[in-house]
């Protein structure tokens, strides 16, 4: 593939995963097609030399890996983390809200987003449903809905003057239910509701139990600029990192060369990984452990493993955008289309060190791939990725990374072609790498 159709299934790749349970979905597709096994916690694992696997838990996170030919106590395991969830709107439990001839959707705030963004935009909603099945047990079961269903109409300028000076500020309680329908006469607001959500899951009000529904954006994503350098969707930050690491896994050098390869991608990173299947939740830990259980290794031979291992942390870096030049570091301003990121604090809110930057500036040299060096403005707070929770919880050496993006958190986002081209090289280098 050449750079654009590497972006154009990316963006076909987020525009089908509205959801980071949809995300799942996607990637199980894309790795079932390459004959990857999924394997189940509660089960005793049996894998074999260069076979191909995955595990899911709680349906929004997932662990795929390799595993590789070569000794794993003195190869190690080669990791490459990411995240599945983007900050947004997510539905509350009893979210309808009846009033002045309309019925409105209660949301709260998923992480940090920029609210201002999510006004004026063709809005709709994507999650799971849990349900009872007619045996009793309790399933899920994925919703969406394809067309534009919520709108957050901004307030006219005639009665916020101020708005261009100050800026839009929306009060999370009250100012950000969103407008879904007209109330419809001789019927109850809450089974208006629940007559769409049992429609769009072919589940009876009866079967369902409970919901998690995010809002996002209906518009599919594109390219823009001369030439079409340039590409815009929702959830960039991360899925553009997901993907890039899926195509690399996937790739036939990397799926033969010997290597224990481990893709995992969590939810939960956008509000601070702690839960069951965040990166600082035990999933990670549990699913290397058990590979190398399952090859015969004692705890101190599982304990040299991951001291020969090394973990990269793919997550979307700050790029330079010169409107607001007092935004950045003044000698570290990353460029669009000019190579993925190192990303370094010294306060370690990235897991970058010495050597294991060092390591991927050379991946990127032996690739003839250009890469930058990032460092947040010291007057500013700065953000983190999965990379030191990962990396302190396994004792891995870990680089954190990233390509570069305009307007992160917004409900659209934007990154550069080429440098999607450039970071899947540098991951299918590292995956094959000695």
């Amino acid at each position: 593939m050449n750079a654009h159709q590497y972006v154009q299934d990316c963006l076909n790749f987020i525009d089908t995963s509205p959801s980071p349970w949809h995300v799942i979905a996607t990637l199980e597709q894309r790795l079932q097609a390459v004959e990857f096994q999924r394997l189940d916690e509660k089960d005793f694992w049996s894998l074999t030399a260069g076979g191909r696997y995955y595990v899911v838990r709680d349906d929004s996170s997932i662990i795929a890996f390799v595993a590789g030919s070569k000794d794993l106590t003195q190869n190690g395991f080669k990791i490459l983390g990411a995240h599945t969830d983007s900050p947004g709107l997510r539905l509350k439990p009893n979210p309808v809200l009846d009033g002045d001839s309309l019925l409105r959707l209660a949301v709260e705030v998923y992480g940090g987003p920029i609210l201002a963004t999510f006004t004026d935009r063709d809005l709709s909603l994507a999650g799971r449903v849990a349900y009872r099945t007619d045996t009793g047990k309790i399933a899920s079961r994925l919703v969406s809905f394809e067309q534009a269903l919520l709108r957050l109409p901004n307030l006219a300028i005639h009665m916020n003057r101020a708005v261009n000076e100050e800026g839009l500020k929306l009060n999370k309680q009250t100012e950000l239910p969103l407008i879904l329908a007209n109330t419809v006469a001789q019927q109850l607001p809450s089974d208006q509701w629940l007559s769409l959500l049992t429609t769009a899951s072919g589940l009876t009000a009866d079967q369902i139990l409970s919901w998690e529904l995010n809002v996002y954006d209906s518009q599919k994503g594109a390219f823009w600029g001369e030439n079409l350098a340039f590409y815009a969707n929702s959830q960039l930050d991360n899925l553009a990192s997901c993907h890039a690491g899926t195509v690399a896994l996937l790739d036939d050098a990397s799926l033969n060369g010997g290597n224990t390869l481990v893709c995992a991608f969590f939810d939960h990173e956008e509000i601070g990984s702690e839960s069951c299947k965040g990166a600082a939740g035990s999933f990670l830990p549990d699913v290397l452990e058990r590979i190398a259980l399952a090859q015969q290794l004692d705890k101190q031979d599982y304990q040299r493993a991951l001291a020969n291992s090394l973990m990269i942390s793919a997550d979307m870096a700050h790029a330079y955008q010169p409107n607001f030049p007092n935004a950045y570091e003044p000698g570290h301003k990353i460029l669009i289309n000019h190579g993925p990121v190192i990303k370094i604090n010294a306060n370690h809110r990235y897991a970058t060190h010495c050597l294991s930057e060092a390591f991927f500036a050379d991946l990127c040299r032996q690739a003839d791939i250009p890469v930058q060096k990032y460092s947040h403005r010291g007057d500013l707070p700065c953000g983190s990725t999965i990379g030191p929770i990962a990396s302190a919880k396994l004792g891995i050496p870990t680089v954190d990374v990233g390509n570069p993006m305009w307007a992160m958190h917004s409900a659209r986002e934007s990154a550069g072609v080429y440098d999607h081209a450039y970071m899947i090289k540098a991951l299918q280098l590292f995956f094959i790498s000695a």
